[in-house]
């Protein structure tokens, strides 16, 4: 890919001088023209109440820091929010939900530790229904060294879920962490193979790792990346900008 970038400048530019600004703008317009079909923001669809988000990553990516941002940014739009605290073995996971709740005003679904995760979603489907809520953010397992069990849990949530709303979920958000670089691109792979991932939402990109990753993965998989995770504050994630996003990456501030 790089090649092609540089490729399509050298034909457009050949015999001519340029500076250094100049090649870094042309860079920055070939990467943001890569970038430009899957900057879609994400649009909850009012003709689902609750329009259902189901959160899906690895462990460690952000999932439940972005529900808690993603709850924060749709509150304050006047939108109705609750969230599910859907990944039920891990403690910290359910308690830091909480925390984001409290700090949202959005109620928070969850069971006893290790209860059922599908049942959790199916009570949570319900309650939103009957409460008219906007919008069901469900966070989710990410035990992917045990594929097998993960993938029987998503599936399960899911099939549960359609016996109230055989729609749902509108929508299935995976969260990549940045920093990882290749193996982002591998859990997209993954994640494809349990769930129909519908969206992304990259995270971790205030740091020196620049993402260029996320250039790979609208290149290989052409998937929308709806917003960027760039630090640890609740406004610290955007809606996906091409041009912003391909500016940073070539070293360009922000047009």
């Amino acid at each position: 890919m790089a090649e092609r970038i540089i490729e399509s400048f050298r034909s457009s530019r050949f015999g001519t001088e340029v500076t250094d600004e100049e090649i870094r703008s042309a860079l920055a317009e070939e990467i943001a023209q890569i970038l430009e079909p899957v900057a879609v923001p994400f649009e909850p669809d009012p003709a689902h109440k609750p329009h259902v988000v189901l959160v899906v990553g690895v462990n460690g990516t952000g999932k439940t820091t972005t529900i808690g941002k993603m709850a924060r940014f749709f509150t304050q739009e006047g939108k109705k929010v609750m969230m599910v605290a859907g990944d039920t073995f891990r403690a910290a996971a359910v308690e830091q939900l909480q925390v984001w709740g409290e700090r949202t005003g959005c109620p928070v679904i969850a069971g006893p530790p290790n209860c059922d995760a599908a049942g959790l979603a199916f009570e949570a489907l319900k309650r939103g229904k009957a409460e008219g809520a906007d919008l069901l953010f469900i966070d989710t397992a990410g035990r992917l060294h045990n594929k097998g069990a993960l993938m029987e849990e998503l599936a399960k949530v899911i099939r549960v879920m359609r016996k109230f709303d055989e729609t749902a979920p509108h929508t299935v958000l995976l969260v990549l962490d940045a920093t990882t670089g290749q193996n982002a691109m591998e859990q997209v792979r993954v994640f494809r193979e349990l769930v129909n991932v519908t969206g992304l939402v990259v995270t971790k990109l205030d740091g020196s790792a620049r993402g260029g990753i996320v250039v790979a993965l609208a290149d290989s998989f052409g998937l929308p990346v709806h917003a960027v995770g760039v630090g640890e504050q609740a406004e610290d994630l955007r809606p996906f900008s091409a041009q912003d996003y391909a500016r940073g990456l070539v070293g360009l501030p922000e047009a």
